[in-house]
């Protein structure tokens, strides 16, 4: 298998899922941005050969890099950034030299968030109601049927960026006087809930080869809107109703030979179940490692194996739950790393600070430990991110 590998470099764990390619035989050629000897060692060795770019949005500088490397290697078999920023050009590079997986005629329903809506309602999972109104008299009878508050959101885009809980109609008037002309937004009832995931990987027939659930207890949108701090929790058990929803969804996309990351509200109201968004490509926010630490599987190699030969192994149980704990540079806190480490070190599994990028949602630092008991896990959370006073 002649496997490209789109910016391998960013985000760091790139480099697992290229090792993990190189060991199961695949060949893999890399395109990025920065130098050669730049590049982690462990990339290095899992590259047959790597083409540096100046510019990774430049579509032509990546059509001659593909084109060099199909003359070389001959036919690529596969194209991948697992990485939802370049999921358009992902899709491009696919249809222009005829690879496999998803092409530019499916790819905005994976990634714009109005499309998504379509493919729940097939699926018979609840969707939250949403208007794509452009002006503030055309959004009036959407707001009538659903009353405040409202979430607007950008209709494509990843993660929390530009994502403001609106409360009244002075909210929504400044919303509408001052949000950016070039960027369609929609604007969603807002619920009160939980967000649980269902992820995990895919099989070329379209069958669900592994599977796992995460749990968020306070809301992303506003972590990054207070520069507060994120947690979550990756459940060692999956839910009955997650799994229907996750696996109806699946099928309503007719999604194959990927990782799945699907994004689930459970309300406090009536307990629903509803539909946020799907993202194929592995949850982000430390998500994969937080699998592998919570079943004891390496979900890179695993990933691997099916991509190369449509092989995945188990069955897998959950082991642990496994928590995430960020920390923020402007806080103030009570107790210290060293105290940290001396009070739960058997069951941290992981530190490490985290790229400017992504800092604003995943914290400028963060934790991940795991037990066998959740409440052990929530109160290492409440520990880590005690703050002064």
């Amino acid at each position: 298998m002649n496997f490209i590998f789109f910016s391998p470099h960013f985000p760091k764990n790139s480099a697992e899922f290229c090792y993990h390619l190189q060991a199961q035989g695949a060949t893999v050629l890399g395109i990025g941005d920065i130098e050669y000897t730049h590049l982690e060692d462990k990339l290095k060795a899992s590259l047959t050969e790597y083409y540096k770019v100046n510019d990774l949005e430049d579509y032509e500088e990546i059509l001659r890099a593909v084109g060099f490397f199909t003359h070389k290697y001959g036919k690529i078999d596969r194209f991948e950034s697992l990485n939802e920023y370049w999921l358009e050009l992902d899709a491009q590079i696919r249809t222009d030299f005829n690879i496999y997986g998803t092409k530019t005629d499916f790819v905005y329903n994976l990634k714009q968030k109005s499309k998504m809506k379509e493919f729940f309602h097939k699926s018979g999972v609840s969707t939250v109601q949403f208007s794509t109104g452009t002006t503030r008299e055309s959004v009036e009878a959407f707001i009538q049927t659903t009353g405040f508050p409202l979430v607007v959101k950008p209709d494509l885009g990843s993660g929390a960026s530009m994502t403001y809980k609106i409360n009244n109609l002075e909210e929504l008037d400044h919303f509408f006087t001052t949000k950016p002309a070039d960027i369609a937004f929609i604007i969603e009832e807002f619920i009160d809930g939980i967000i649980l995931t269902y992820d995990g990987l895919v099989d070329i027939n379209g069958e669900v080869r592994f599977a796992v659930s995460h749990r968020f207890e306070n809301s992303v949108m506003d972590v990054v809107n207070n520069n507060d701090h994120l947690s979550y929790y990756c459940l060692k058990d999956i839910s009955p109703e997650v799994e229907s929803a996750g696996r109806g969804i699946l099928k309503a996309f007719e999604i194959k030979e990927r990782f799945f990351h699907i994004e689930l509200f459970k309300s406090n109201k009536d307990g629903r179940i509803i539909a946020l968004e799907v993202n194929m490509r592995p949850p982000g926010a430390w998500m994969t490692d937080a699998i592998n630490f919570t079943y004891d599987v390496n979900i890179y190699k695993e990933w691997a194996s099916m991509i190369v030969h449509n092989e995945v192994g188990g069955p897998y149980e959950g082991k642990y739950y496994t928590g995430y704990a960020s920390r923020k540079q402007h806080k103030h806190y009570t107790h210290s790393h060293e105290d940290i480490l001396h009070t739960f070190g058997p069951q941290i599994v992981n530190y490490n600070e985290i790229e400017e990028v992504f800092s604003r949602a995943m914290g400028n630092s963060a934790y991940q430990f795991r037990s066998g008991q959740l409440e052990e896990v929530r109160n290492i959370v409440n520990y880590v991110q005690q703050e002064e006073g």
